[in-house]
């Protein structure tokens, strides 16, 4: 059964989030009224990215149009990606559409003629002359689509940025295990002792999924908590984790209070690992992990050369406004949490008040605090790299940023998916979610999802009732 050809029409935002949305529509039409490219115009000044995007897509209309003439506009363009460009679920055989006459507005005005009532009066229009094709409204502008459905056009959201379609079933990285498992895995089981660790190696089943530093547990049993160290030719082998519980196994002074947080600190303090993922909401302990293991080695272990810090400068409520200073003062205002951290991390050193201000002057010196903007182009040698509040950021700026790594260095990502400020923005959408579901199969990489407060009762009652 074939599915009937649509048109599509596309908003301007839809195109200022993802350039390459006007290649994802497989086989059918995408139509863009004169008013998108107006905006789009109006738009492609500035250094931001949704001005980068927009001057990328009359980049990309302009090559198409070159290729085929314009003298066929009248009858639309073939939409094929330009050579050299990769795209996940792009298949593109329909034709690109534009707008080539003024319409009436009267029928879509509810007041003056804004810029919405344009489109919607060109699309009104589209239907008018195409009657054996469906045309839809593609927008992330909600009041658009809701004056869309009032005029009686089909609407929906832009959804191929979505990395993944319900968060719900977004990779965790922690599985509990059926009471049964070593039962169930008893035939085949293989076990032995390296370097005073414990490996098990099992028969994969053909209903388990298994990922690459998976942190398995069996509930109620803290002595069965694992991690899978490798999965190839259908056997799984197994590691007994690390205890970090245990005030003896301290890292810098930091003790895991709960079993997450006891997978993150094995996954943190891995050197095998390059790429970390903490997903949690406030107060599950995110910052101060990443921190502790982040001193612990680059202090002590001296196996990286500095902690950096950065993160996406989105506020929470109005903003402040200009920042003076130099590049770390100007960040300075957006890293609080580094600061209220470092309190908790130097409050035990010895030495008393003279001692911790020894310890701060030493670890300024080792920390450094660096904007997102000034990123493109540079390269980390043996850093230790934090991103915090990395939910802010789009896939396009997480990938900008995870390029940065050079050999030696491990960025550490965290971020509640509950606090997104950026516009346009989703828990499906986030580029946070997008590097949690890419990397989950990669040996080198580790994702934890924290699920228990642990900064304070009242905290922890606000996060359940408010």
């Amino acid at each position: 059964m074939t599915r009937s050809k649509r048109i599509y029409v596309l908003d301007t935002n839809v195109l200022m989030h993802d350039p390459t949305a006007l290649f994802k529509f497989e086989e059918h039409d995408v139509f863009l009224p004169m008013q998108v490219l107006e905006e789009l115009d109006n738009a492609k000044k500035g250094t931001s990215e949704a001005s980068r995007n927009a001057r990328q897509v009359s980049r990309f209309l302009n090559e198409l149009i070159e290729a085929h003439g314009s003298t066929a506009l009248d009858k639309g363009i073939a939409l094929a990606p330009p050579q050299g460009l990769q795209l996940r679920n792009a298949a593109s055989a329909g034709r690109l559409r534009f707008q080539i006459a003024p319409v009436d507005t009267s029928r879509a005005q509810f007041g003056k003629i804004m810029p919405d009532n344009q489109i919607l009066a060109s699309i009104i229009a589209l239907q008018a002359e195409e009657q054996r094709s469906a045309v839809v409204l593609v927008s992330k502008d909600i009041n658009l689509r809701i004056k869309a459905s009032i005029v009686g056009v089909a609407n929906e959201d832009y959804e191929n940025d979505r990395a993944l379609d319900d968060f719900s079933l977004l990779y965790s990285g922690v599985t509990a295990l059926p009471e049964d498992f070593w039962q169930r895995h008893g035939n085949g089981l293989k076990s032995w002792t390296d370097k005073g660790r414990t490996y098990y190696e099992i028969a994969a089943g053909d209903d388990e999924q298994w990922y690459p530093n998976q942190f398995l547990y069996l509930p109620g049993d803290e002595q069965s908590e694992l991690t899978v160290t490798g999965v190839a030719d259908g056997r799984v082998t197994l590691r007994i984790v690390d205890d970090y519980r245990d005030g003896k196994h301290a890292v810098w002074g930091i003790s895991a209070r709960n079993r997450e947080q006891n997978f993150a600190l094995n996954a943190l303090m891995d050197p095998d690992v390059d790429f970390v993922s903490l997903l949690g909401t406030a107060g599950t302990g995110k910052t101060l992990l990443a921190l502790a293991a982040g001193l612990a080695q680059t202090m002590d272990a001296q196996r990286y050369r500095e902690i950096i810090m950065t993160r996406a400068t989105v506020s929470v409520g109005e903003d402040i406004g200009f920042l003076p200073g130099t590049e770390e003062e100007k960040m300075t205002p957006w890293m609080g949490a580094l600061t209220d951290n470092l309190e908790v991390l130097t409050q035990t050193q010895e030495g008393g008040s003279w001692g911790r201000a020894a310890t701060n002057d030493l670890l300024a010196s080792r920390i450094k605090i660096r904007a997102l903007n000034f990123m493109r182009g540079r390269t980390f040698l043996s850093r230790w790299l934090i991103l915090d509040e990395a939910q802010n950021l789009t896939p396009k700026q997480m990938k900008t940023l995870v390029t940065r790594a050079g050999p030696g260095t491990k960025i550490v990502c965290m971020g509640n998916v509950e606090q997104i400020d950026t516009p346009y923005l989703t828990e499906t959408s986030s580029g946070l979610t997008y590097v949690v579901d890419r990397f989950k199969h990669w040996p080198h990489s580790a994702h934890i999802t924290l699920r228990r407060g642990e900064r304070s009762r009242l905290a922890d009652y606000a996060s359940e009732v408010l």
